[in-house]
């Protein structure tokens, strides 16, 4: 297909800007290249000049903004054509092989300033062969949650991508789950690549053991930083295993709930990604589920890492293409204590104390996690008042909690209170949150609310540092 080299931006940004087509190393069994939807209107809603600025797109103006994220005019000496992804995936522990990008494309990659490839994919750009029965378009509100939901789990120090950019298209969408017509709108999302674990079953199910090596290679030489070889699938299983765990014990300390944990939702980096039906659960329990549909608790709150688990179980299933199955056994039995580890630095980073031991901070952490769950206190209260290490005299913090305030003594504060966030309430996003930001864009247009929970929530993650 055509991929003409393009010119390079300004000399000023050429320096920061680093392009890369790397995806077209795998070939065209991996992808469908496709068109953009050529959308009635453009109006820019959302730039995120902080990303943009990790990969030097941040002095673009805003009419180019809109020609490359509304438009999808070509970055230059990047992707030239689209790429709709070919995946498969277990989706609530149904194997589907008709899946693929659906409303989104990959649009462009890059190098970050820590040299990381990374991808500006799309979400609502429109068709494509994987679109089944769907048009293809994302409504506005399912932007803005998305920004929001992004942005807090950066702050919560989640291994996140990051909304880059969202632009209003002008056309009217019905959907069945909120009032309709609604508004519509295209996201571009930054991530650390979108290889999901249903990439590489697409290719288990096709018994394509050659397209199977060529991805295991182009994983590790471009996320990982190494070459395949002979033992290349279990270094990539052990690779994604431990990212992953600790996403899980990320995602237990932010009392973050995705809703969707499918294997096609999974990113080999380990990065979060592709926000549906989250929530922010309120108290902690472990049964709290974000999507309606999820009617058995499959993605429960508490369950999550062990849903995420599964799911590196498909990816090791995936894998025997490649390699036996008992080292890549050995590999899956690293998760467990992987994410134990990982659950308690989370914790330790939210709390704002420094870890000390092994045995002690497993017992802060219990005693943390069956105080929360005892008590039913508010998750971001708790972590609000106990930053720094000391938990201030409240009744909600009252007997149940006696084991943590002696768990607490002996540990250093990490960072101080002086921050001004600390000063204040604590920052929530809770569903309420997010429909009384949603409310007067829907009323009048009115982005203000949503603009100034941007800011508290940007200034809590610098409070927690």
């Amino acid at each position: 297909m055509p991929d003409a080299p393009q010119p390079s931006l300004s000399p000023e940004d050429s320096g920061r800007y680093r392009p890369e087509r790397s995806i077209l190393e795998l070939g065209s069994d991996f992808y469908d290249p496709v068109a953009a939807a050529d959308f009635p209107k453009t109006i820019l809603r959302y730039r995120n000049d902080r990303a943009a600025a990790s990969v030097g797109l941040e002095t673009l103006d805003d009419a180019a903004w809109m020609g490359h994220f509304g438009r999808f005019e070509p970055l230059p000496d990047t992707l030239q054509t689209p790429l709709a992804l070919r995946y498969h995936g277990h989706q609530f522990r149904s194997y589907n092989p008709d899946l693929g990008d659906g409303r989104g494309f990959l649009f462009a990659q890059m190098r970050d300033g820590a040299g990381r490839l990374m991808d500006l994919g799309t979400k609502g750009s429109g068709q494509t062969l994987w679109s089944r029965f769907g048009d293809g378009r994302l409504t506005l509100k399912g932007a803005v949650r998305e920004i929001l939901a992004t942005e807090m789990l950066e702050a919560l120090g989640v291994d996140t991508s990051r909304t880059f950019s969202v632009i209003e298209t002008g056309e009217a969408l019905t959907r069945g789950d909120e009032p309709s017509p609604t508004r519509s709108a295209v996201m571009v999302r930054l991530s650390h690549g979108h290889i999901r674990i249903g990439s590489f079953q697409r290719l288990a199910y096709l018994r394509d053991a050659e397209g199977m090596e060529r991805l295991v290679g182009y994983v590790l030489r471009h996320f990982y930083g190494e070459e395949a070889g002979a033992d290349g699938a279990v270094r990539l299983l052990d690779h994604v295993v431990a990212r992953t765990a600790r996403l899980a014990g990320q995602y237990m300390a932010a009392g973050f709930v995705h809703g969707v944990l499918n294997t096609d939702n999974i990113n080999v980096t380990g990065e979060s990604f592709d926000y549906g039906p989250w929530r922010f659960a309120q108290t902690w329990d472990p049964a709290f589920t974000a999507a309606y549909f999820d009617q058995t608790g499959l993605y429960a709150f508490g369950r999550q890492p062990e849903a995420i688990y599964w799911d590196a179980m498909q990816l090791a299933v995936a894998l025997r293409a490649l390699a036996d199955s008992e080292p890549l056994i050995a590999v899956l039995e690293e998760f467990a204590p992987r994410y134990q580890q990982a659950v308690r630095q989370a914790m330790l980073w939210r709390l704002g104390v420094t870890p000390r031991d092994d045995v002690g901070d497993r017992t802060l952490v219990a005693r943390v996690e069956q105080a929360l769950r005892e008590s039913g206190a508010p998750i971001d209260a708790f972590f609000h008042d106990a930053f720094g290490g000391r938990l201030p005299d409240d009744p909600r913090y009252g007997d149940a909690f006696a084991g943590v305030r002696e768990s607490l003594l002996p540990y250093a504060p990490r960072k101080d209170r002086n921050h001004p966030h600390w000063h204040g309430a604590p920052c929530t996003l809770s569903i309420e949150d997010v429909e009384a930001i949603w409310a007067p864009i829907a009323d009048r247009d009115d982005w203000s609310a949503l603009d100034a929970k941007l800011a508290q929530i940007r200034s809590f993650g610098q409070a927690l540092g």
